[in-house]
């Protein structure tokens, strides 16, 4: 691309070893548990083989000069950066949870501070503690600066659907705050213990579900400026949306948006990170490539390592391209167009 016409990257995260060790001490008997479920959701074969890529992939994870380095490697001029999801700890109580989401931010909006040209940053926020949503939010926008929060798929009982997160959603559309979907695990536990299923399938239908609330349930009705990206390209909801269509045209328990489900794909965004030519063709189809952003999922194994290849191998066309590249990011964060005009390609 152009220095005109910087690629970004809106899914790569941040490792925050500091920050793991202090949940630990906080709440041993809840962090033990929390490791106990994930460890029985994912088996043991799954278990070992992630720890053997985070302690190969730790320097990407956790130091600048390595991220900028394989940045450059990729052709990435600028990381929309989100602490691992991990970090989540959708276990911990109210006391804990607001801790942890602060210092989350605070410690993305440090990364991004040091190299505040090809870094941008998203915190977090206790999904499972609705009422402490809009102050997490407003700390990690308003006083840190950065370009909104990363959420999980649910938390608790808490779903996206949740009437508790109206304020929630209504303060995020107003400060036009990127909010970025992105599960961790799968509430499917153990029928996904083998073969990696627990990510590879578990994933796509966490975004599915997700999505699925906040379509279905009106939240897309009642704010329509919101700026929610998926991950994962959406998981498997875009490919199979007229089944949902189909439902709320005959189904009254189905019909709490105003629209058919897929006509909500163009007032989100998602990710290219299908991991093959035609599930982005897919996807475009059915959102439109005005609302797919670059993404690689940084510098996890089940990302890509040329993210830029993929979109071009899918043959959409030079339009199509230069949205997804860089064109689209504009739309989903309006506040970025000033420092993207100042970025010049590595």
């Amino acid at each position: 691309m152009s220095a005109n016409d910087p690629v970004v990257d809106v899914h790569a995260h941040v490792l925050l070893p500091a920050l793991q060790g202090v949940v630990q001490a906080a709440d041993p008997e809840g962090f033990a548990a929390a490791a106990d479920l994930e460890a029985r959701r994912n088996g043991p074969e799954s278990q070992a083989a992630s720890g053997a890529m985070i302690r190969e992939r730790f320097a990407k994870l956790t130091d600048l000069g390595a991220r900028l380095a394989a940045m450059d490697d990729a052709g990435i001029d600028i990381q929309v950066v989100s602490p691992s999801p991990s970090h989540y700890y959708p276990w911990a109580d109210a006391v804990l949870a607001d801790r942890i989401a602060r210092a989350a931010s605070l410690a993305t909006a440090e990364l991004v501070a040091a190299a505040p040209a090809r870094l941008l940053g998203l915190g977090l926020v206790p999904l499972q503690h609705p009422a402490l949503l809009v102050p997490a939010l407003e700390y990690a926008v308003l006083e840190l600066g950065l370009a909104g929060v990363e959420i999980s798929s649910s938390a608790g009982d808490v779903e996206l659907s949740d009437e508790r997160l109206e304020p929630f959603w209504a303060r995020a559309e107003k400060l036009e705050a990127v909010v970025f979907l992105h599960p961790f695990g799968c509430t499917l536990d153990e029928r996904l213990d083998r073969f990696y299923l627990a990510n590879t399938v578990g994933q796509p239908t966490e975004n599915a579900v997700a999505l699925s609330h906040l379509i279905f349930s009106g939240v897309l009705d009642r704010h329509p400026g919101l700026r929610v990206v998926a991950a994962h390209g959406g998981g498997y909801l875009p490919g199979y949306l007229g089944r949902s269509d189909h439902a709320w045209r005959v189904r009254p328990e189905a019909h709490g948006c105003i629209e058919p489900p897929s006509s909500y794909l163009r007032r989100l965004w998602f990710d290219s990170l299908v991991h093959d030519a035609a599930g982005l063709r897919t996807l475009v189809g059915a959102a439109g490539a005005d609302r797919v952003v670059l993404g690689s999922d940084f510098p996890f194994d089940m990302g890509v390592e040329d993210p830029v290849a993929l979109v071009r191998e899918a043959g959409l066309g030079e339009v199509a391209e230069r949205a997804i590249l860089s064109g689209s990011i504009r739309s989903l964060i309006p506040a970025l167009s000033p420092a993207l005009d100042r970025v010049v390609s590595p």
